[in-house]
């Protein structure tokens, strides 16, 4: 009886290593919306907890699924891109990036125009990343779509040729029968009348886009809260107040005043929202987020601003404009206050305009609706003041007076603002993947503006336009060593410290001169190295690493050492975790560096095989063209599973002695596995 429930044991810690996963059910539709124009629509079932990326994923980061469709010269034309449903968004602090994955289902469309009224069905090949937490494996599919019969109709035309007339002869696509489409058993079309065909997708906002909008809100908010506390923005308060109560002959209707100018300003700003989003289009500034100009030119854009705020000049509109518009306001009625708060937005432009610019650029990239909700929350904050201190007079006896306080909020919005534009220069520096601002240098930039803003406001700089100060308020003197804090907080980071708080503003810690930190010494299997052996690479932590089995394997029979066989994938999750938070570690560090041969085989590898060593798998049927899809492939093959992270022990045979394991994070179980395949390899 107990040999045969350790036989069963066995057996299923034998089926629980070697299991092909397979995670994601695809079922396809043709849905035909021209004479030539059809939708292939591509809907994915996908296992409980388990998540396919989306093609929008950021680089740097998971790998994007991708749609390759084969044959499309000379037969059919792609136009867009593929559209796919919602997705979710979820920040990865290991890759330090925002995640795009679906879970549950996803959904895609790609609308094409037929060229060729022979084809008869057309081909897709997929391949992308699914993850579940603990393994990650490659989602390669091959798809199929069957198009209806497509009817061509000859037309004739006559041509003058050499004085001679001549008939010729061509063909094209016709009207094709909607109604023969529907009867096609493996197409599923909706039928809206004899020649057109669709399908309804869903464009309701996706609830990250939701998200999105209200982070954009209630940061214009802020940026709106910052405005009024400006020299231009805030003595116009008791100002403009005072005004609506004096000249209106009851005091409701000073308040209806005072409310129809704050809903002035309100309107004016969303106007110049909508007018954005208007000229450049829904999304393609979104498009544009990661266009290396767009990133430059915003750059040098909020460098202007912040010199602006920090007082080397003023940015002010025409005067005539002012003048022409103050005349206006005298007209009375809601006109003339419109033409009112017209005339402070322009006045005051000197110090709304940097702070609005930086709005509409940062909701710019965003796409969409972004820059004018983006405008209801500056506009709003703005406005409330005006509409609350006429409603409630008294309450103006508890503002602060106007002082040299005000120009202490503008200089502290132009460091702020200077920072922020050295956001947008390393987007396009990582773009082009020029190493120009790596982390490095970013995170030595920021310590110097955010020191010199501590400095600024102990009183140990002076800018032009700052009053003499005897003493330091409270307020200022708790912003100066809050400022302190954060600028100390930034210095570990150059020792490679994760900075988690600013998470996603310098470049990763892999786009670094020294991505293991400022100072870290690189050693190599024993002792330290000068060269690396031949056809090795430098692995994660300094480990000497193979990528190609076959020279890792004549390294390891070269020095008589185990081999640690590491199926892996440069946009794997799980995979870096494991590096980062169990091989880094004391207790396993040196035990890799010391005791084994890595060979790390990377599943997702676009680079492609020569055509002499490219074939078919005869275990999967599918076109093995990369060395990506060489090693998943021998992974599926040798042990029935494509999961990754997942290693084995061989000895320098390249057999196997342990068994395999996949993403293990307690180091002490890690380590005894690692422990237990040296013993064996030393018998």
């Amino acid at each position: 009886m107990k040999k045969i429930i350790v036989l069963f044991a066995l057996f299923c810690s034998f089926l629980g290593s070697a299991q092909i996963l397979d995670p994601i059910k695809w079922s396809t539709k043709v849905v035909q919306k021209s004479d030539t124009e059809f939708e292939l629509v591509m809907d994915a079932v996908i296992d409980k907890d388990w998540h396919l990326y989306s093609q929008f994923t950021p680089d740097g980061g998971p790998q994007q699924l991708e749609f390759e469709f084969k044959n499309a010269k000379n037969n059919f034309t792609l136009v867009g891109k593929t559209k796919e449903g919602a997705y979710k968004k979820v920040y990865n602090d290991i890759f330090e990036i925002d995640e795009y994955f679906f879970s549950d289902k996803a959904h895609f469309v790609q609308l094409i125009k037929v060229i060729n009224p022979k084809l008869k069905e057309i081909k897709v090949t997929l391949a992308g990343q699914v993850c579940i937490e603990g393994k990650c494996i490659q989602e390669d599919d091959n798809l199929t779509f069957k198009l209806p019969a497509i009817k061509v109709v000859e037309k004739v035309e006559e041509v003058i040729k050499d004085g001679q007339k001549e008939e010729i002869i061509s063909t094209e696509v016709a009207s094709t029968d909607v109604d023969s489409a529907l009867m096609t058993t493996d197409i599923e079309v909706e039928k809206v009348d004899n020649k057109t065909a669709k399908v309804i997708i869903d464009n309701e906002p996706k609830e990250e886009e939701k998200k999105g909008l209200w982070t954009i809100f209630f940061l214009a908010f802020l940026g709106g809260f910052a405005a009024l506390l400006t020299p231009c923005v805030f003595p116009m308060i008791p100002m403009t107040v005072s005004f609506f109560t004096k000249q209106s002959k009851t005091k409701a209707e000073g308040k209806r005043n005072a409310i129809l100018y704050g809903i002035s300003i309100i309107l004016i700003y969303v106007l110049l929202g909508t007018i954005v989003t208007w000229a450049f289009g829904a999304d393609a500034l979104n498009a544009l987020s990661t266009n290396v100009w767009f990133n430059v030119i915003f750059f040098g854009l909020l460098v202007f601003f912040a010199t602006s705020f920090l007082g080397a000049f003023e940015i002010v509109l025409p005067n005539s404009w002012a003048n022409k518009v103050d005349k206006q306001a005298d007209r009375g009625g809601f006109v003339g206050i419109l033409f009112m708060a017209l005339a402070l937005a322009i006045v005051s432009f000197s110090c709304t305009g940097p702070i609005v610019g930086t709005l509409l650029v940062e909701a710019a990239s965003k796409g969409g609706l972004a820059p004018i909700v983006g405008m209801v929350g500056f506009s709003l904050a703005l406005a409330l003041p005006f509409m609350l201190f006429a409603m409630f007079p008294g309450w103006m006896n508890s503002l602060p007076k106007s002082g040299g306080w005000l120009n202490t909020v503008k200089v502290s919005l132009g460091f702020l603002e200077l920072a922020l534009a050295f956001k947008f220069l390393s987007n396009a520096d990582l773009v082009v993947q020029g190493h120009y601002l790596e982390r490095e240098l970013f995170l030595i930039i920021w310590i110097v503006i955010f020191g010199a803003w501590a400095l600024y406001l102990f009183g140990k700089l002076m800018l032009p336009h700052d009053s003499p100060i005897s003493h330091l308020s409270v307020g200022r003197l708790y912003m100066a060593i809050l400022v302190s804090m954060f600028t100390l907080y930034l210095i570990p980071g150059l020792w490679g410290a994760p900075l988690k708080l600013i998470s996603g503003f310098p470049p990763p810690m892999t786009y670094s001169e020294s991505p293991n930190g400022v100072g870290y010494k690189f050693e190599g299997n024993v002792g330290a190295v000068s060269t690396l052996p031949e056809h090795a690479h430098k692995g994660p932590h300094g480990i000497i690493a193979f990528h190609d089995y076959e020279k890792g394997l004549a390294y390891a029979k070269e020095v008589g050492k185990p081999i640690l066989l590491d199926f892996t994938g440069y946009a794997c999750v799980n995979c870096r975790k494991m590096e980062d938070f169990v091989w880094s570690t004391t207790e396993i560090l040196p035990i890799l560096k010391g005791e084994f041969v890595l060979i790390s085989l990377y599943v997702d590898s676009k680079e492609e095989l020569p055509k002499a060593e490219q074939y078919v798998s005869p275990e999967t049927g599918k076109e093995i063209e990369t060395i990506g899809n060489k090693w998943s492939d021998y992974q599926i093959t040798r042990y029935k599973n494509n999961a990754q992270p997942y290693y084995i022990i061989l000895d320098d045979e390249g057999k196997d002695i342990s068994k395999p394991i996949g993403y293990t994070p307690d180091v002490e179980e890690y380590k005894t596995w690692l422990k237990e395949g040296i013993s064996k390899f030393k018998k």
